[in-house]
């Protein structure tokens, strides 16, 4: 545990030995400069934070996030909106409808698969952020796993056979398993339309380098065949998500919890859809695709 600045201290408590850290007595709508960049520099180190009890309004999300860089505006939700009146860059997550019959948000009550957010883009956001509004009683738990740990975890053979390799990251399907639109659907992993990163790239902040796999479904090794390609991903999907390289977060409302997506999958559980659960997310903006790591 961690005391930082003279200011307003902020404590880190590790929310697994690898990944993420709590960090206590921080106000968000309310930080210092020294807290900010106490809080910047907790998130470069951990890939993750949380802070609970917050209570932010649109104005103090979006400026927070705006703290970590430049924001996406959110993408075209499943009502038709895009986001919060007023604020494009605040999506809506949630199972809830609305007066009109239809829902206020995207994502509905079901499973989420382990995925990083939109690594099909050339430069992916480097960031996502989820605020708790309204939780239900049980379900719904986010999942981060670290993909430091997760490439320390894979055999020497097996990393071996990735170092050098490039994946293509699939965008047809949402993390719900849902076609985007305006998509042209091709389950042929070798012809299908996607964006080529490293298998192993290195860490954006320093760190050791990191496991880029995006997510499974349609994802191909380029230049391989599809057999010898399906077989390598399965194996290296086997050990990235081992439960000692993850961490499960249950939600409380008014929890903020912001991963790095250059280092980190996640993924949700699903609960019952007769439970209300809305959450605000933000996302920070990549400046740059994922670079290979560097040949030892």
């Amino acid at each position: 545990m961690t005391d930082t600045l003279s200011d307003g201290a902020v404590v880190e408590r590790p929310l697994t030995p690898g990944l993420g850290v709590e960090l206590l007595g921080v106000d968000l709508a309310n930080l210092s400069e020294g807290q900010a960049a106490a809080v910047r520099d907790a998130f470069e180190r951990h890939g993750a934070i949380l802070v609970r009890d917050q209570q932010l309004g649109p104005d103090d999300l979006v400026g927070f996030s705006r703290r970590f860089g430049a924001l996406d505006e959110a993408p075209l939700m499943e009502n038709g909106r895009t986001a919060v009146p007023g604020y494009p860059e605040i999506y809506v997550v949630s199972n809830v409808l609305g007066a009109d019959g239809r829902p206020i948000g995207s994502l509905g009550s079901g499973e989420a698969v382990w995925h990083t957010d939109m690594s099909y883009l050339p430069a992916p956001p480097r960031a996502s952020l989820l605020y708790s509004l309204e939780v239900p009683p049980a379900g719904g738990d986010t999942w981060l796993c670290g993909m430091a740990a997760a490439l320390r975890a894979l055999p020497a053979d097996l990393r071996q056979a990735l170092e050098g390799r490039v994946i293509k990251h699939d965008g047809t399907y949402n993390s719900g398993g849902y076609v985007r639109a305006g998509v042209r659907v091709d389950d042929n992993p070798v012809t299908c339309e996607g964006q080529p990163h490293p298998a192993i790239c290195r860490h954006p902040a320093g760190g050791p380098d990191v496991l880029y796999l995006g997510r499974r479904r349609n994802a191909y090794v380029v230049g391989l065949p599809l057999a010898e390609s399906e077989a390598l991903l399965d194996r290296a999907w086997e050990y990235a998500c081992l439960p000692e390289n993850t961490y499960v977060h249950k939600w409380r409302v008014g929890d903020v919890l912001m991963w790095d997506n250059r280092v980190t999958m996640h993924r949700r559980d699903p609960f019952d859809g007769s439970a209300r659960r809305v959450m605000h997310r933000t996302q920070i903006q990549g400046a740059e695709p994922p670079l290979p790591a560097v040949a030892a």
